[in-house]
């Protein structure tokens, strides 16, 4: 179950994420709002945190297994969305808010906040691929893609 993802620059710093799926099938979705290129640093978040702590049926996880982007917001035709994305969505919302803030925090500090506990070794091999992949990203030239591979 190799889900390959790509994250195409655009020249406004925006992405368009295309995920192709074992079987061929794609699902893409282009980021055009104001914050857009925010959403590139989200999906990437989204990337660490699940294959850190080896989530399968999280953001990534779901897409690889026939969801469309589309139906990962709870609202499309597959309906609610399974527990274990909700964990994936509430610890990068947490990254993100910390990211924001410019604060580390420990896992005793975002654990209170957190559905799933972490440890901090969690925490510290989630932000290290992180900023791994943030790097790789910033160096991205628009018009050119970021490609990963996301899987058991």
């Amino acid at each position: 179950m190799v889900l390959k993802i790509q994250i195409t620059k655009r020249s406004d710093g925006g992405g368009v994420l295309r995920c192709t799926r074992a079987d061929g099938s794609i699902t893409w979705q282009k980021q055009t709002e104001r914050h857009a290129a925010y959403f590139a640093l989200h999906d990437l978040t989204h990337y660490a945190v699940e294959s850190v702590l080896r989530l399968r049926a999280g953001f990534f996880g779901l897409i690889a297994s026939g969801w469309d982007i589309d139906d990962t917001t709870g609202k499309g035709s597959r309906g609610k969305l399974p527990p274990e994305a909700g964990v994936a969505e509430q610890i990068v919302g947490l990254l993100s808010m910390e990211r924001a803030e410019g604060v580390i925090h420990t896992a005793a500090e975002f654990n209170p906040y957190s559905v799933c506990p972490l440890k901090d070794e969690d925490l510290a091999r989630i932000r290290k691929l992180r900023s791994e992949l943030f790097t790789r990203w910033f160096a991205v030239e628009p018009g050119t893609s970021l490609d990963l591979e996301f899987g058991p």
